[in-house]
Parts: C-alpha cells; sequence; structure tokens
C-alpha cells in the first residue's frame, strides 16, 4: 500500500508511515460510511440505468410515431 501524502510503500497494517511519520489509520466510522454511500451509490447506478432504458423506449417509439 503506498502512503496517501509521501506515497512510498508503506506496511498496510501500520497506522503510520514510517517514511514522511503521517497518520494513515482510517477510522472505523468513515469505513461505515464509506460503505454505506457506496451501496447507495450502486443502487443510484441501477435506477439510472433503468430510467435511461425507458427513456431509450419511449424515444424510439416517439421518433416512429413523428409524421415524415
Amino acid at each position: 500500500m503506498q502512503c496517501p501524502f509521501c506515497l512510498s510503500e508503506k506496511d498496510e497494517q501500520a497506522p503510520v508511515c514510517a517514511n514522511c511519520g503521517r497518520d494513515t489509520a482510517v477510522p472505523e466510522a468513515l469505513l461505515a460510511e464509506r460503505a454505506e454511500l457506496l451501496q447507495k451509490r450502486d443502487k443510484l447506478r441501477v435506477e439510472l440505468e433503468r430510467a435511461q432504458a425507458r427513456l431509450a423506449t419511449k424515444g424510439g417509439r416517439l421518433s416512429r410515431s413523428r409524421p415524415a
């Protein structure tokens, strides 16, 4: 794993970078929030894909029904 501050390689389990000394530990609350946000993002992507499919279907019907 790379340190997000100095980009040197660091032990994934180490809470502090040995090179720059910065704290790289991520609090559990942030990890939980991230997981929740990723789930919401995935649900919204599915909803968007469904809406786009419905619009594509309606768009196809509209273009066929227009007079030439």
